[in-house]
């Protein structure tokens, strides 16, 4: 039987990313992205003002990250990933509502984020969201060069 995030919500939790959490992260994202960030972009990060970093730590162990970019009342979800073996629970979908919930304390009136256009799981979790379709930049991904989608979803207050 899989479990789902609902299941399994009193042993896991979002919370901000530590320091401590860099070496999971790269190594989360390594297995997600054909051209991942650095350990070094990801402690810059940590650091910076308009950026929110969250995990989704299960037992102290990482499954799923999310950063966010927050600028004014606009933002940017520049990544989200969850570990290749803890696909198909539902993690996604709660750190994703993590984030937005996130960007909306922060006075984020307007998220947008790019997807390639062929990754389906994540075009079918931001549809089913409110994420909208507004445009394409072509050839923006690269290893394999590809076009993405932007997204653009309104949150409370916008």
């Amino acid at each position: 039987m899989r479990r789902t995030a609902a299941r399994v919500a009193g042993e896991i939790r979002v919370r901000d990313m530590r320091e401590a959490d860099v070496d999971a992260v790269v190594a989360l994202e390594s297995e997600a992205f054909s051209t991942p960030w650095s350990a070094e972009t990801f402690r810059t990060l940590l650091e910076r003002p308009g950026a929110e970093l969250l995990v989704l730590d299960h037992a102290g162990d990482i499954v799923a990250y999310a950063v966010v970019w927050c600028i004014l009342d606009q933002g940017e979800l520049a990544n989200i990933a969850v570990r290749t073996d803890r696909r198909g629970e539902g993690h996604g979908r709660h750190l994703l509502g993590a984030v937005l919930a996130r960007a909306t304390e922060r006075g984020v009136h307007t998220l947008f984020l790019e997807v390639r256009e062929s990754n389906r799981a994540a075009r079918t979790l931001y549809a089913d969201v409110g994420f909208e379709v507004i445009g394409r930049r072509k050839g923006y991904y690269q290893e394999p060069t590809e076009d993405a989608l932007v997204l653009r979803i309104g949150l409370d207050g916008g």
